[in-house]
């Protein structure tokens, strides 16, 4: 038979992949190592939290997070954020505008003071206000004479919290910022905006989705750390303890049913910020994704 007579046989189908040439098995594999990674390291235990928080029944989690303690635990923590996120939110609007929009020459020097929390250790920092304004620091001697508690008081806690919370707001806004270059302020300006007019009307709502991403960040390392607040603080029951100081004490009395209470808390307060999120993104999606910020 010639070849003309031979029946036609379609070839086989190549095998699908993915643009970027990963096969199906490379795709599966990758994302059930993400799940599984996912699952052991954040859904377990912070499932194992709220399982062992109500281990004892309604009524121990509610003696729990009613204790005297607690409630001071919760209110200074509440505080201390109140305080923080807001401070932090003016300074770090203030240096991103400043590096992004403008050149000066300790401009290198601003952006490695704010990077500076990040590579330093927060009991370091902790450790450092204890120095500058301890009863035995370098302030400490003035301090005393005018009656002055910074140092386990309400106003270390702060100074702390502040420290290692600060890039966040910054962090997030500079990229942005810079990304979008300065040619809608100067048309603003050339219209005769006034530079606050320019700055509420055209820089800041470019960059909502940015600082508000900031703000998510900042109000939870606020709320949740640990290692400078637990250095300034002095661990005083009722009066200098955070929430996690104090988790952290009811653990090491062997009251884990109650350090778990207050630890459900806290990690509720995290999950109401994600919910927060993740509703303002399915809400104003592609707004966000417009403005170049995912």
């Amino acid at each position: 038979m010639s070849d003309a007579a031979q029946p036609f046989v379609a070839a086989p189908p190549a095998r699908r992949s993915s643009a970027r040439g990963e096969s199906l098995g490379v795709r599966i594999a990758l994302i059930a190592v993400s799940l599984g990674f996912l699952l052991l390291f954040l859904m377990l235990p912070l499932a194992a939290v709220f399982v062992e928080a109500g281990a004892k029944g309604w009524e121990a989690y509610r003696a729990a997070i009613t204790e005297p303690d607690a409630l001071a635990a919760i209110r200074l923590t509440l505080l201390v954020a109140a305080i923080a996120v807001p401070f932090n939110i003016v300074v770090g609007i203030a240096a991103a505008w400043a590096i992004a929009k403008f050149e000066f020459k300790a401009k290198n020097l601003l952006i490695s003071l704010i990077d500076l929390p990040f590579s330093v250790s927060p009991v370091i920092s902790g450790l450092v206000f204890v120095l500058l304004f301890g009863a035995q620091g370098y302030f400490g001697p003035w301090l005393q004479a005018h009656d002055i508690k910074i140092v386990f008081a309400l106003p270390g806690l702060l100074l702390a919290t502040i420290f290692v919370t600060f890039p966040f707001v910054a962090r997030e806004l500079i990229p942005h910022m810079q990304s979008l270059g300065t040619a809608d302020e100067e048309a603003a300006l050339t219209l005769g905006a006034s530079p606050w007019r320019v700055f509420f009307r055209v820089t800041l709502p470019n960059v909502k989705w940015s600082l508000f991403y900031g703000v998510l960040l900042c109000n939870a390392r606020a709320m949740g750390e640990f290692g400078a607040v637990a250095v300034v603080s002095g661990k005083i029951r009722g009066l200098t303890n955070t929430m996690p100081l104090h988790i952290e004490i009811l653990y090491n009395e062997y009251m884990g049913a109650a350090a778990f209470a207050i630890a459900s808390l806290l990690a509720g307060l995290a999950l109401v910020t994600l919910a927060l999120k993740t509703f303002l993104e399915w809400r104003f999606g592609d707004e966000i994704a417009a403005s170049g910020r995912h």
